[in-house]
């Protein structure tokens, strides 16, 4: 009888302690995530290419000219069957802020370009995100570029 009650403590302690303890990702989970990724990326790239070099034109829409928040609204549209809001300020109030080291392909990056002036471009990978730019019109540019780098703000995951 002594002996039945110290053991019985101990199961239950055992018990309660393997309960509480969290389940790992099973590895086939974080494979489809990065799939995933990879497949989106591959996606914007192809988008990427129908757009490149269109010029950026303010209010644009169309392949006569576009600009950075049009260009986003369309790239999730198209690619994604999202309806964004069309303008920057509006999109970098969606979704939740995700920091820069951990941006996956998708993701929208803003940066403050002016007093109250603001751009937004797509994530895709290695520090690389697709954008309206004004100056080259749509193109790929990097977030360690000096300019970007510099005027980096948030970035957001819908």
């Amino acid at each position: 009888m002594f002996l039945l009650k110290p053991l019985l403590s101990l199961l239950l302690i055992l018990l309660v302690t393997a309960c509480s303890s969290s389940q790992p990702r099973p590895a086939g989970e974080k494979r489809n995530v990065e799939v995933r990724q990879l497949s989106l990326e591959k996606q914007l790239m192809a988008f990427h290419h129908e757009w490149e070099g269109v010029p950026y034109r303010y209010g644009g829409m169309s392949k006569q000219g576009v600009d950075c928040s049009a260009f986003v609204y369309l790239a999730y549209r198209d690619i994604l069957g999202k309806q964004l809001p069309r303008t920057t300020e509006d999109q970098s109030n969606l979704g939740k802020s995700v920091t820069k080291r951990n941006l996956r392909a998708g993701d929208l990056v803003f940066f403050k370009t002016g007093w109250s002036t603001r751009h937004v471009g797509v994530y895709l990978s290695e520090h690389r995100f697709l954008h309206a730019s004004t100056s080259q019109g749509v193109m790929i540019s990097s977030l360690d570029n000096s300019y970007w780098k510099q005027k980096y703000w948030q970035s957001r995951r819908l």
